[in-house]
Parts: structure tokens; sequence; C-alpha cells
């Protein structure tokens, strides 16, 4: 491949995340050549989403990836006497503290094979005995429950650019690159497995309950396809920046979306939908008449709060929890307004704060829906690759499984002038992106991370039972004690396409103050039961039964400054991860600020030639039936009520 490709560009991107590719569609948009190229053999690095076999192939290349021997350094041989090198880091290590726990029952057999695979390696196949190959290659104590050490699982690499609408960019097959296959099995377990062993079944007692037609792993397996994974959790504000930006560059004809149905709130133990518009308010039974006239007056207030600085500015100083003591808004009002509505800390955010998120939050209410919020079909991964497939529609050439060795650096400019690639290639360029993560530690001695604490599960029920199936919700269950932070719950459902039927696929999300799993573990126990408790007890639950489970920690550079890197050049630019919140803000903003050094007086990501404009003869039938429109998915599952981003003036407020 390295052969084929042209020796010099514009811009060359290492990295596939979201602001990556944002950049790389905006400066081929401009005309710039631009190549972008990732080390992985997936789109969207810490923002991809995977099948449940992609994810298991994740979480192993995680743990065989402790100890890369360095080859020897052939590229060190091509940096000349007036150059210096800065190396590129070959291991990935923004994810830590990996824990997965298999709660469904294992009754696997030799024949379980992902549904719709492509091929079937037999040194994946499951063992007949799960018991036995949890045991090959670790030994329990006898108390020790099915629930904290996975079986042997299959280990295909099958990410969500799978699906139908896996890119075919500039000759690279993405597809035939997605799939990657393992010749060992793997199997994970918990680091602390002794501690959550008391008082749990054995495997002897699990096996003689019945079953009552419950989901099982092997089932889990078999439709392992139908489960888009993402690492990272977030949702599109239905007025934000990617939402804007999709429209305007006309982008969103490559995704189709879907709108959040409840806002959900945890208070005393139970969960509870939130009103939040108009009609929310006066059709809710939870509130009072009293209550619903407060909470209209100060919703109404916040709307407009700054035609009005009398009213807050006395208030500035103190944080946005106590400021809705002052406003005559019962506990239940305030509870609803500070966790659900605004979403803010109860410590750290101060009064204007408060007001801004809460006015945003109305301000995005009936674009799309009931709700602020947008959930993208097949799951957060495939936003990366909107954008990629825009970058490659202006002629953007796309290496994926193609690492960097490392950047040349003219000695006396101390300008970068090119890479040097896997193959021992030297590509010149005028500007380069790199994602964090490709930083060796030596670049990154000085930078100080946060982390993100992530959690997925599959579970067997809504969190609040209705009579639809089809719910998608947002929960926000504040931190109980002090130094805790406040976890956000996103649970979709089999219409979002990121799970199977009869399950849910739930992230939590927080801010790190431990490990993924002390940090939301409290949370998963409240709201979910282990299926094997519900096994022995063999009555209904009224928690929703909890069927697997991955914990892990995230690295979030998104507050990193640049001075922060050592020694880096002035055209080398640095890409962030995901952060921590809830919307996409932060990509867009760094994909403008850095597309705006690069190219200065371009627009950014402008809206495509309508084709249209250049017919010459004769009329022509519509393809679309309008301007932004959504381009139909060739699955039959896909819901008739998905979403097109369409106009804004034309939208209904």
């Amino acid at each position: 491949m390295a052969d084929n490709l042209p020796s010099e560009f514009d811009v060359i991107v290492i990295g596939t995340g979201l602001p990556e590719s944002i950049i790389a569609a905006a400066c081929s948009r401009s005309g710039l050549r631009v190549l972008h190229v990732d080390s992985r053999n997936y789109y969207g690095g810490n923002w991809a989403s995977f099948s449940f076999s992609g994810i298991l192939s994740w979480l192993k290349e995680y743990q065989e990836n402790s100890d890369i021997v360095n080859e020897s350094p052939t590229w060190q041989e091509q940096i000349l006497e007036n150059e210096e090198a800065i190396a590129l880091s070959r291991k990935d290590k923004t994810i830590q503290h990996v824990e997965v726990f298999c709660y469904a029952s294992q009754d696997l057999h030799e024949d379980v094979e992902e549904a719709g695979a492509l091929q079937k390696n037999h040194a994946s196949v499951i063992s007949g005995n799960p018991t036995e190959a949890a045991h090959s290659a670790y030994q329990p104590s006898e108390d020790e429950s099915l629930c904290t050490v996975s079986c042997e699982m299959p280990t295909e690499q099958t990410p969500s650019s799978d699906q139908e609408t896996a890119l075919e960019i500039n000759d690279v097959e993405v597809t035939g690159e997605n799939e990657k296959h393992y010749d060992d099995k793997t199997r994970v377990k918990s680091a602390s497995e002794e501690e959550t062993s008391e008082n749990v079944p054995t495997a002897e007692d699990t096996a003689l309950q019945p079953k009552k037609n419950r989901i099982t792993y092997s089932q889990i397996i078999k439709e392992g396809r139908r489960f888009n994974i993402d690492l990272v959790s977030k949702l599109l504000y239905s007025r934000g920046l990617l939402i804007d930006l999709l429209i305007k560059s006309n982008v969103s004809r490559y995704a189709e979306f879907k709108n959040i149905t409840r806002i959900l709130a945890f208070r005393e133990g139970r969960v509870e939908q939130v009103p939040c518009s108009r009609a929310d308010v006066f059709n809710s039974k939870q509130l009072t008449m009293v209550e619903k006239r407060m909470l209209m007056k100060f919703l109404t207030f916040c709307m407009e709060y700054e035609k009005h600085p009398d009213e807050y500015k006395a208030y500035e100083e103190i944080t946005f929890s106590e400021y809705l003591k002052t406003q005559k808004l019962t506990p239940n009002l305030q509870y609803f307004v500070l966790h659900s509505i605004a979403m803010t800390s109860e410590t750290a955010s101060n009064t204007v704060d408060g007001l801004k998120a809460t006015k945003n939050f109305l301000h995005c209410l009936g674009r799309y829906g009931n709700t602020p919020f947008l959930f993208p079909l097949y799951g957060q991964g495939e936003l990366p690759q909107c954008f990629c497939r825009m970058c490659a529609v202006f002629g953007g050439i796309y290496c994926l499984r193609h690492s960097v060795q490392c950047l040349v650096v003219d000695k006396e400019s101390r300008k970068c002038k090119a890479i040097i690639d896997q193959f021992g290639q030297r590509i010149i360029s005028k500007h380069f992106l790199v994602e964090d993560s490709y930083f060796s530690e030596n670049t990154c001695s000085h930078v100080q991370y946060r982390q993100i604490s992530r959690s997925v599960l599959i579970t067997d029920r809504s969190v609040l039972k209705t009579d639809s199936d089809q719910q998608i919700s947002i929960l926000t269950v504040p931190g109980e004690e002090p130094g805790t932070f406040a976890v956000r719950v996103i649970e979709l459902c089999p219409s979002t396409m990121t799970c199977m039927k009869g399950t849910y696929l739930v992230h939590l999300t927080c801010t790190t103050s431990k490990t993924a799993r002390e940090d939301l573990e409290p949370v998963v126990q409240k709201l979910f039961t282990p299926y094997t408790e519900t096994e022995i007890e063999n009555e209904e639950v009224e928690k929703p039964r909890l069927l697997w489970a991955l914990y892990f920690n995230m690295r979030d550079s998104s507050d990193v400054s640049r001075n922060s890197y050592n020694n880096l050049p002035s055209n080398v630019y640095v890409c962030s991860g995901p952060d921590c919140g809830l919307g996409n803000d932060n990509a867009v903003k760094q994909a403008e600020r850095l597309f705006q050094l690069i190219c200065p007086n371009e627009d950014f990501c402008p809206p495509p030639p309508n084709p249209e404009d250049i017919i010459i003869d004769g009329d022509s039938l519509q393809s679309e039936t309008s301007e932004f429109s959504v381009i139909p998915e060739a699955n039959s599952e896909t819901p008739k009520e998905s979403t097109s981003l369409g106009n804004p003036e034309e939208t209904s407020q």
C-alpha cells in the first residue's frame, strides 16, 4: 500500500477520532490534499463502536498490548544530519482498569457462532463446557461465581463499520480491514474476584435452576452483530454545534438519528420521569398544580435570564444548588432542575453556569422531539465515519492499519517536514495533526491527564418500565458522598440498532475518582439486579436483570494545553480524545480552531455544491426529498420514526 501512496500532501492526519475526522473533512473540502491514517483496523479510535465480538477482541488487544517489543527502528537510518525525529508510540495507553463480568447463563455449545459472521475460526469456537474452559486458564476458589469469571470468548474484531454503512474509500475496503481473527482464545476476569464472591451461587447450583426463557450468553454471542457498543457515551444537543455542522456541511445525509424519549431522575431509591416540556409539565401526575406553576414560571425566567440581571446578580458567587433554594421551588422541583434539566454539579457549578445550562436545555426542546437530545443510529462511532466519507468524497486518502513510526523535524526551522511510515516511506506535508494517544512518553512527560470512568451493561429490560418498550432514556444519579461525581446513565433500546431484541444497552459515565468499577458499581447495584441472584431467588424482581458488564477507565486529554507537550514543532497540532461531557461541542470547537490555524481565510465545512446546479439539459428526477435528507439504510429493521436533520429554518420550534 505504501508504494502506491503519493509522496507529498498538504495535511497528514494521524488518528480517526471525531475531531481528527472533522478537520480532515474540512481540509479536504477546502481543496487541500489530505492523507488520513490510523494504526488501528477500525475507524474512530476511542470514539468507535463495536459489535459484541468486536468489543471482546478490543479487550483482548489491550490485554496483549502490555509488552510490545520494539524492533530495530530502520527509520532512524533515514534521518539526515540536519534532521531529528519525534518517535511516535506503538502502544495505546488511554484505557486502564478493564474488568468484565458475565452474569447471563453460560450454556454455550460448540456450534455457537455470531450471526452473519463471514467465517469461523475453529480456534475461536466456544468451549462446550464453560466451567472447564474458565478453569483451564484459572482456578477460582470453591465459592467463586461464574459471574466474576467469564468463559472462553470468540475474538473476531467486528466494529460497527461492518454494517451496511461501512465506508469503502479510495480502493481501501474497510469491511475487509475491519475483520480481524485471532487464533488464541481469550478469557477476561476481574482483578478482584475474591472480594465479590461471597454469598454467590456456585456453578453447580446455577445449573440446576430453570431457565424461564431468559437471555443466555450464547444468545448474546449469536446475535453479536446486532450490538453496537460505544466506547464513549454521548448525545447530540438538537441545537448544538455538531448538529449545526452536520446540517451545514450536509454530512447529515450519511447518518440517521433517533430522539431521546425520556429524561429520568433517581430519587429516594426509585426512578421517575422528569417533565421538561410545557406539555409534559401540565400532563404530569407527579407534580401538584402549585408545583407546575412554580416550575413553568422559573423555566420561563431561565429562557430570558440575561434580560433580568437584577434577579440573579446577587447570587453569582454561590452554587446553582443554593440559588435554587432562594427561588421558591419545592425540594422536588429543585432536584429536577439541578440534576435532570441543568445537569450540573451540586457543588461545582455556580448560578450563572446553572442558568446557562438550563437555558440551553430549554432552547433545544421541540426541535426534533420532546427532549433536547438525539442519538445516532448504530452508535456514536458512526459520526467520525460520516466525516471521513465527506473527506474521501473530496479526494482524501485513507489508510487503516497503517502506523507512523516518527515525525521528521528540520533542525534549522524547527518545523515538521515529513513522516516515516511502517514501510519506511517518507511522506512530506505542510501540516500534521496527531491524536494525543500517538505521542510517546517522552513527548507527554509533563502532561497531567484526567480520567473518565465508563461502564457498559447489557440488561433484560428498562430501568423504568412503561407501555412502550422502545424508550431511549437519560438519567443522572448524583454522587452521595463528598468527592464523588454524578453518574450519567444513558439507556438504549433495540430500535437504536445498538443491541439485540429483548435487551437494553446501558452506558454509565462519570469523572474518575477511583477505578471505573469502584466509581460506578454502587450505581449499578442501585438500578440493576445481577442475573445469578434472580436465578437463586426464583422470583420476579422489580429491578432489571444485569446480563453482562464492562468497566474501564479512559483518558481525558480535552483540557491539556499544547504547551504541556515537549518540543512540538509549530506545524504539529494535537487533537484530544473524548471528554466527559454529554455533548460533542468540545470536539467541534477544537476542530474549527485547528482548521483556522491551517486555513485562516477559509470557510469551515461549507455546504457541498448542489448537483442540481450543474444539470444542463432536461428535467431531472430529484433523488432527495429535501436539501438536507438522510440516506435510507438498506437494513429493513431501521426504525421508521428515525429523525432526519432538516433545515433549521424549516424545523418546528
